[in-house]
């Protein structure tokens, strides 16, 4: 007697479309997904349109971390470890729609569905970051994103104005230990850093290296 096969699961599939656990969410240009200190209950992949995501310091002022396009999840703080608190705050830039998936919902397919989990970690490095890269490499990136590399033509980027102790609460650490890694890149070459900073393509050694 043949066995019935399984299935496949469709990850293209599961990722378009509403059901257990998992709903569409349309937002005008300036709606919020998710606010920084709001519970990580919740994670969203983007469909279509842009936003972007934001970080404001102890002191009021807001940094962006990133820019989200389509294809993206954002909100992974909510499968690292127990139940928290929103890391930063996404908003739309212009008008989008995203897959709203439940943490429970999450969770459950990256432990059984591999090729979903394959997925997600391929276009989450983010996440990758978090659990398993330093402290210098978490700024590295911090740095990259925020002079946008990848951008035809423009090979070395000032990035916007901010200081050490927002770059500290972005990647969880001390301002002591941001201002020793800046002085190891500049001495290294991999920026300028004189009131404001220049990131040099070079960073990349840091977060490609093993």
């Amino acid at each position: 007697m043949v066995e019935p096969q399984e299935h496949a699961f469709d990850a293209a599939a599961f990722l378009e479309k509403a059901g257990l656990g998992r709903k569409i969410v349309e937002l005008k240009s300036r709606g919020a997904f998710f606010s920084q200190g709001s519970p990580a209950d919740s994670i969203f992949y983007l469909q279509k349109g842009r936003a972007k995501l934001t970080v404001v310091s102890k002191n009021g002022k807001e940094a962006t971390i990133t820019l989200i396009s389509p294809g993206d999840f954002v909100g992974e703080e909510s499968i690292a470890g127990a139940v928290g608190l929103r890391l930063a705050t996404a908003t739309a830039i212009t008008a989008c729609t995203a897959l709203k998936i439940e943490r429970g919902e999450i969770i459950r397919v990256l432990h059984e569905e591999h090729a979903f989990s394959d997925l997600f970690l391929r276009t989450q490095a983010d996440l990758v970051d978090q659990l398993f890269n330093s402290s210098e490499k978490r700024l590295a990136r911090i740095l990259l994103l925020l002079a946008e590399f990848g951008k035809p033509g423009d090979p070395e980027s000032l990035i916007p104005q901010i200081t050490q102790e927002t770059l500290a609460e972005m990647i969880g650490t001390t301002r002591s230990r941001v201002s020793f890694f800046m002085n190891r890149f500049r001495k290294l070459g991999f920026i300028e850093y004189n009131g404001r900073i220049r990131v040099h393509r070079s960073l990349l050694n840091v977060v490609l290296h093993d």
